[in-house]
């Protein structure tokens, strides 16, 4: 069906096939958005408990709204195909995760903890699972859980009078043997009527397997392992697993009895043990205290604080990051939920942490007023709460209060080293620190008027702050980004050596001065010390982004591409929403003619963007990135539709110009493409050798207009 349309809904890929329908990657024209598509076979829609089957499934998801659920979209039926649209998840099923001899604590619990919300969401509103399994529930590229493929979903709590058509589909297939016999329940393998403590087996089937390694019931044909799981009792997952607690081993057992009575009751319940599980390993010295740290609510009167808002909350990653025993999320993964609100545990489980911390700025004046609040992802009460009043220069002091609560709650320990991260200020000056604040947020935001705004903010905080080095480090980035993207004048590169080296000599223990360093000395093309400064970056601030993406981008220029690739992936890890990431690595997995790799990226960094328009809709940057991605998936029309977006975002900002070319090239709009150069030179750009050597201007290499624009170049 691939190239196919059904309705409005364009069919791009093959993602997978099932007893119950093949899922198809399809472009929704009318929203322009991808979308997973789920069509029941023919063979299967003239069969009338078939049918009825197919519906309930999207009865069952649609009745559910939970971060954990794959979301449907519809159920729709065009020409006698009947097929639901829902959310497309990019990432890895449990399959790829669970290792022999099973995953890390840590790791478990961020996985186990989702999964069971998921059911217990789903059984509030009278539904069961029935097929549980590896292949059925993914993590993305965030690591959040996404349970799959309710296609043999029940809904419990129908009866013959409300529905009798489902009640009698629901009569017959007790008598069949529906599920997946690694991971089927007693009473499924006997055909016979399943409850939700049947998802209860299934789910500790699961578990057992993630924790250990090692599937709890074996055979080597389909009757096999429905024999083991109806006679044998697996090991207990602490003889598999070393470190096990008994807490856990006998909860795993308890979900795995043959008897359901014997059983969990209810996923409540298991959530709750689980929990009990995780907290006997905290108490027991395992490092498994982790938080997220969210952008403070702003609570200004004029609603004009968002940076500074922001900016508490980075410093309190920054100065928490590097504690041995606690893993703190990027800031760039914990600042997706700027908007999105929801509860603290559905929040905490998707970010898989066990701590939250959350709070809010009122800034009047002088006088300063934060609230802060430590909530236990568990329950959703509160380790720590507090509330600052104080004036605007105490804001240093304020911070470093709050990171020392933290610790102090949450019992990590900090020896000398610690402790003098903890307080680490890189200015006195509230002023200097206001504006430095902004400029970063105009930093953040790409393109060349943010950037230019950018470069003022940080040149008026060094002015109040000569000292002040991350100022100087953002100032050198700018530098950096103006000569790569908009002017490629001596003047923009002599500047972005001279304040990376300055701050440098001001504070050498700064990852991001490190990281400004690397990028100014492989703009000069000095790469093999330009790579040193990137691993210093990293090894002082493991979740700096800049410090993977920079050091990515200096093994590109020199073509190391397989390089280039792991510090791709490292940057990814540090920030899994960024979708530049994805992108840029399927155009190396491309040129190494790895297509499937490059496909898979394409995909994720399409979606990325998707949801980064979402956000904000003048990123013009994941406008021309995601048009990329989509020509290469082969969604053309889309792509030049995006394409031409971003160009109408600012159709004077070099960088959108160049890179719209790109992507006009690829659609083979040969004079638009060129036409786009043409305005990159005239807005004072000069890409000759991008010009000379970028593999999407091909198409254009023979046009007259386009040698006697490279010919202009000099």
């Amino acid at each position: 069906m691939i190239g196919q349309t059904l309705a409005r809904y364009r069919i791009v890929a093959d993602l997978a096939s099932g007893a119950m329908g093949t899922v198809y990657q399809a472009e929704d024209r009318e929203l322009g958005r991808s979308i997973a598509l789920k069509v029941l076979p023919q063979r299967l829609a003239a069969d009338p408990s078939r049918l009825a089957r197919f519906h309930r499934e999207a009865r069952a998801l649609a009745a559910v709204n939970h971060p954990n659920i794959v979301v449907i979209h519809s159920v729709e039926e065009v020409d006698n195909i009947h097929f639901l649209t829902m959310e497309l998840v990019n990432g890895c099923n449990l399959e790829a995760v669970i290792n022999n001899g099973g995953v890390t604590f840590e790791e478990f619990f961020n996985i186990a903890l989702p999964l069971v919300a998921a059911l217990e969401a789903a059984h509030a509103q009278g539904i069961i699972h029935r097929d549980l399994k590896p292949a059925n529930v993914m993590l993305t590229a965030g690591g959040q859980v996404k349970v799959l493929d309710f296609g043999l979903a029940k809904l419990v709590s129908v009866s013959a009078e409300a529905d009798p058509a489902a009640a009698t589909e629901a009569a017959v297939t007790r008598s069949e043997i529906l599920g997946t016999p690694l991971y089927m329940s007693p009473e499924q393998a006997r055909g016979e009527e399943a409850d939700t403590r049947s998802d209860i087996f299934s789910a500790g089937a699961l578990l057992y397997h993630l924790l250990t390694g090692h599937r709890p019931f074996r055979g080597t044909a389909a009757a096999e392992v429905l024999a083991s799981v109806l006679r044998d009792d697996p090991p207990p997952a602490a003889s598999l697993r070393p470190g096990c607690p008994p807490h856990l081993s006998r909860l795993l057992d308890l979900c795995l009895a043959k008897n359901p009575t014997a059983r969990l009751s209810t996923a409540t319940e298991l959530m709750r043990e689980l929990e009990g599980s995780l907290r006997f390993l905290e108490s027991n010295g395992h490092p498994l205290q982790s938080i997220a740290v969210l952008p403070f609510a702003d609570l200004s009167p004029d609603r004009d604080q968002e940076h500074f808002c922001s900016g508490i909350a980075e410093e309190i990653i920054n100065a928490l990051t590097g504690l041995e025993g606690l893993k703190v999320v990027s800031r760039m993964t914990s600042f997706q939920f700027r908007e999105m609100g929801g509860d603290s545990r559905d929040i905490g489980r998707q970010l898989g942490v066990t701590a939250l911390l959350e709070g809010s700025v009122r800034l009047a004046g002088d006088r300063l007023r934060i609230m802060a609040q430590l909530i236990d992802v568990a329950d959703s009460c509160h380790i720590w709460s507090q509330r600052f009043d104080r004036e605007i220069e105490d804001i240093f002091q304020v911070q470093d209060e709050i990171a020392l609560s933290i610790v102090k709650a949450l019992q990590v320990a900090i020896g000398p080293d610690g402790q003098k991260r903890l307080v680490d200020v890189h200015t006195l000056n509230p002023a200097a620190y206001d504006v430095y604040l902004r400029g970063r947020e105009f930093f953040r935001r790409w393109g060349k008027r943010n950037i230019e705004i950018a470069q003022r903010m940080f040149l008026q905080a060094v002015d109040l702050d000569p000292n002040y080095a991350a100022a100087l480090a953002g100032l050198a980035d700018t530098y950096s980004y103006l000569y790569m993207y908009i002017n490629s004048s001596d003047e923009n590169l002599e500047q972005a050596d001279v304040n990376s080296a300055r701050a440098l000599v001001i504070d050498p223990a700064l990852a991001e001065a490190h990281a400004a360093r690397g990028l100014a000395l492989s703009l000069n093309r000095n790469f093999e010390a330009a790579d040193r400064a990137f691993r210093t970056a990293s090894e002082l601030d493991a979740n700096l982004f800049e410090a993977y993406y920079f050091a990515a981008r200096n093994c590109v220029v020199q073509g190391r591409r397989e390089a280039a690739i792991s510090y791709y992936e490292q940057a990814a890890a540090a920030s899994p929403a960024d979708y530049q990431i994805p992108i840029l690595t399927a155009q190396i997995h491309q040129s190494l003619g790895q297509d499937d790799a490059a496909r898979d990226a394409n995909r994720l960094g399409m979606e990325l963007a998707e949801k980064a328009i979402l956000a904000n809709p003048e990123d013009a940057r994941a406008c021309y990135m995601g048009a990329g991605a989509m020509i290469r998936l082969g969604q053309r029309e889309r792509g030049l539709k995006w394409a031409r977006r971003a160009l109408a975002l600012d159709p004077d900002d070099p960088a959108i110009l160049y890179n719209v070319a790109c992507n006009l090239a690829g659609l083979g709009e040969v004079e638009e493409a060129i036409a786009c150069l043409e305005n990159t030179v005239k807005v004072g750009a000069a890409y000759r050798e991008w010009m000379e050597n970028d593999t999407d201007l091909d198409p254009l290499r023979d046009h007259p207009r386009f040698r006697k624009l490279v010919a202009s170049l000099g």
